[in-house]
């Protein structure tokens, strides 16, 4: 192939490019800010791999077992296993590329423990791991921009995909600086654009990362997976505007987690699971955070003062800035958030979705996780995934005739500003405050039938309005016709946790609390414009 859309220029996004151009192939990266403002820079604590030269009994075959399991063994082996055998290589290219891992006093880069890992294998950047990659991988961007090969496009959003009989030949792109919408056709579309964060409203994500594409790709034929595994970290910390993540690496350099009764701490981690306790997987912690019906609180302040400041200074800084708090001196108060998405479009071995040439990659697409994530796999599967569907890109030949989509980008350019004229007395901006109290109040830790049938009419209420709408001209268009695939996407992930009778990894049900082997599989979801169909993916159909 020759000229390859990218939409989302976080890790993922911009692994792809970067892979593209060094294959020959020319990438055109669209994102509504830049790399720098992307979801990526919040990622705290590592990235997971087990090196040659690793001075411990740890195996890349640990590391795939451990994944599979913390997943509840419904990521597929194939993936897991291309997961985590290539992340000695992404370490090397990282370090290549400039990411500036901590070392210890001989210079090798530095471990710490994350939840679920058998053994410690989580190699950091201080605790700004994310940001280290992403400064890295811009500089190898703009180098492959100079060459030609990689176009930047910013103010982009993504509207529609351009499909015809079954194959995507590019995107439909909102452009914010303008307000126009017009078509991006490409020999190929890679999605790249993050999680459903804005279902939820306050989450420790960003809100730009809202799910929309997903659901909007729904609308279009894609098939969806496993959008009941929606995970909650247990250590965040309220404020104002979001919850703050409170990395895993506090517990993984001896952080302990408590609460008080009668004036005595209580380690409940400790007490239940021993001496891992505190760094079991993150839906048991969760869990068991939100069964204490306690305020709880993260204790680091045993540690020397210097290590903190050395091994979490970010973390530190936060918890000084937004609560006046000092983590040398003072537990911090903590409770679990929305954080990750298992769920998202589903993609084969090689990122392809059910529809020719339309790919995805990063947090959108699910394939490694399963049922939970591990900590300190998120950006390994982002770098991972991005290098995999370059490669498949690679080998395929170039579309020769391009379908004019020209048609289609006037209709949806006339039906967008046709939104503006309703009267309706319901502004957009209430209903995406009504959807995350919905999605928040019946998508819990905690679920049941009775509140999953709730959810699914509530979220068929403010659909069956959505259409008649007051678009909101104080607010950004793209909050406007964004609306309707985030309202789907909503009702496909309570189809799916309906669907799902047991409880596995990140899903919970209280009416069903124990795991069943009869789905031991993966979750898929499509919608037809009329009804949503959602089954087991028992067959394997992506895992080839």
């Amino acid at each position: 192939m020759n000229d390859i859309l990218i939409i989302g220029s976080g890790i993922a996004g911009m692994t792809c490019a970067v892979k593209c151009a060094e294959l020959g192939m020319h990438a055109t990266l669209v994102s509504p800010f830049p790399s720098e403002r992307s979801q990526s820079v919040m990622a705290a604590g590592g990235i997971n791999a087990v090196l040659p030269d690793a001075d411990e009994a740890d195996t890349v075959a640990f590391h795939i077992e451990d994944t599979l399991k913390g997943g509840g063994y419904i990521a597929g082996d194939a993936a897991v296993t291309g997961l985590c055998e290539s992340a000695a290589g992404i370490i090397k290219y990282l370090e290549k590329i400039g990411t500036v891992f901590s070392v210890d006093e001989n210079g090798r880069p530095v471990k710490r423990a994350f939840g679920g890992q058998s053994h410690k294998r989580t190699y950091y950047c201080g605790s700004s791991t994310g940001k280290q990659i992403v400064s890295a991988l811009v500089m190898e961007t703009r180098r492959y921009e100079a060459a030609g090969l990689i176009t930047r496009k910013l103010h982009g959003c993504f509207h529609s995909a351009l499909i015809k009989d079954g194959q995507c030949y590019g995107a439909l792109i909102f452009d914010e600086s303008t307000g126009g919408i017009g078509a991006v056709t490409a020999d190929a579309l890679v999605l790249a654009t993050g999680g459903q964060n804005a279902l939820f409203g306050k989450t420790t994500g960003s809100t730009a990362c809202d799910g929309y594409a997903a659901g909007r790709l729904l609308m279009q034929g894609a098939e969806l997976k496993n959008l009941e595994f929606i995970q909650y970290h247990p250590t965040t910390l309220e404020t104002y505007g979001k919850r703050m993540l409170i990395s895993e690496a506090v517990r993984g350099e001896g952080g302990r987690l408590f609460y008080e009764e009668n004036g005595k701490r209580i380690y409940f981690m400790e007490e239940k699971y021993g001496d891992k306790g505190n760094l079991m997987t993150r839906d048991i912690v969760s869990r068991e955070i939100y069964a204490c019906k306690k305020d709880v609180f993260l204790d680091i302040s045993f540690l020397d003062e210097n290590i903190i400041k050395k091994r979490l200074p970010e973390v530190r800084d936060l918890c000084l800035k937004y609560r006046s708090m000092d983590i040398c001196k003072t537990p911090i108060p903590v409770a679990p958030s929305v954080h990750f998405f298992m769920g998202g479009l589903a993609v084969r071995l090689n990122h392809e979705t059910n529809i020719k040439n339309l790919f995805a990659v990063g947090e959108c697409a699910s394939i490694y996780h399963g049922a939970n994530r591990l900590g300190g796999n998120s950006l390994l599967a982002a770098m991972h995934g991005g290098i995999v569907a370059a490669q498949a890109l690679a080998g395929r030949e170039a579309v020769k005739t391009r379908p004019s989509f020209e048609s289609f980008a006037k209709d949806e350019k006339e039906r967008f500003l046709k939104t503006f004229e309703s009267e309706s007395t319901f502004p957009v901006m209430y209903v995406r405050e009504s959807l995350a109290d919905t999605m928040n109040g019946h998508l819990g830790i905690v679920r049941d039938e009775e509140g999953l049938l709730k959810g699914i009419s509530d979220v068929d209420y403010l659909r069956s309005v959505s259409e008649k709408l007051k678009y909101d001209k104080s607010v950004l268009p793209y909050f406007n016709y964004s609306l309707t695939g985030i309202l789907t996407l909503a009702r496909a992930v309570f189809e799916c946790a309906l669907f799902r009778k047991e409880s596995r990894g990140a899903h919970f049900r209280k009416d069903h609390p124990s795991p069943e082997k009869t789905y031991a599989a993966a979750t898929i979801v499509s919608y037809d414009g009329k009804s949503f169909k959602t089954r087991l993916d028992k067959e394997g159909r992506y895992e080839s």
